[in-house]
C-alpha cells in the first residue's frame, strides 16, 4: 500500500507537481495549433490556373466544322475576365454534336462558361442543363437568348446564331451574363483555316 500524506500536510510543491503534466499537455496542444490558420473572413481565391482562350479557341476554329467565336472581354485593371479552362466534348443524342467550352473567372470571382456548339437548342439544354424549361428571355443586340433559371442551379442563357448555338451559364450576376452575351454576339466567327 502507498503512502499519501494528509490533505493538510500538502503545500505548493505538491500543487506544482500536479499541474505540471497539465501544462505540458497544453503546450502541445497550442504547438499543434500554431501550424494551423484560420481565416474570419472565409476562403480566399487561390491562383486562377492560366488557359490561353485565344490559342484554344483558334485551334477550335480550324478543327470544328462550325464557327467558333473568341468574345473580347475586359482583360485588365479591375474588370478583368481571366480563362481559366477548356475543353472539348460531343453530344451523341439526336440533334447532337461538337462542344467546344472555355471558362472564365469574373472580376467579383465568380466562374462563367462559354460553350459553343453544332448541337441543337435542345440537345445543349437536355445535355448540360438537365431538360430545364425555358424562364424568359433577353435581347443582347442582335440576338435573342433563352434564359434557364432554375431553384437551386446555375442559370444559363442559349442563343441560336444560325451557324453555332452558344451557351453561358456560371455563378456570375446579371452584369457578367450581359457583358459575355454581348461580347460574343460582337465577336466575329475566327479562321476556320
Amino acid at each position: 500500500m502507498s503512502y499519501q500524506k494528509p490533505r493538510s500536510q500538502n503545500d505548493y510543491r505538491d500543487l506544482i507537481w500536479s499541474l505540471a503534466p497539465l501544462v505540458l499537455i497544453c503546450l502541445v496542444i497550442a504547438g499543434i495549433a500554431s501550424q494551423c490558420s484560420f481565416s474570419a473572413g472565409g476562403p480566399t481565391q487561390g491562383q486562377i490556373p492560366k488557359f490561353d482562350a485565344k490559342a484554344a479557341l483558334s485551334d477550335d476554329a480550324r478543327d470544328m466544322s462550325f464557327p467558333i467565336r473568341l468574345p473580347a472581354l475586359p482583360d485588365t485593371g479591375g474588370d478583368k475576365w481571366t480563362p481559366n479552362s477548356g475543353s472539348h466534348d460531343t453530344i451523341t443524342d439526336t440533334g447532337g454534336g461538337q462542344v467546344s467550352t472555355v471558362g472564365y473567372i469574373t472580376p467579383q470571382g465568380t466562374y462563367m462558361q462559354l460553350t459553343q456548339s453544332s448541337a441543337t437548342v435542345d440537345a445543349l439544354d437536355k445535355k448540360y442543363l438537365g431538360g430545364r424549361a425555358a424562364m424568359g428571355s433577353e435581347q443582347r443586340g442582335d440576338h435573342k437568348w433563352t434564359v434557364y433559371a432554375e431553384a437551386g442551379s446555375e442559370p444559363a442563357w442559349i442563343s441560336d446564331f444560325g451557324d453555332v448555338r452558344i451557351m453561358i451559364k456560371g455563378a456570375g450576376n446579371g452584369a457578367a451574363f450581359n457583358t459575355l452575351a454581348t461580347a460574343v454576339g460582337q465577336a466575329q466567327p475566327l479562321p476556320h483555316s
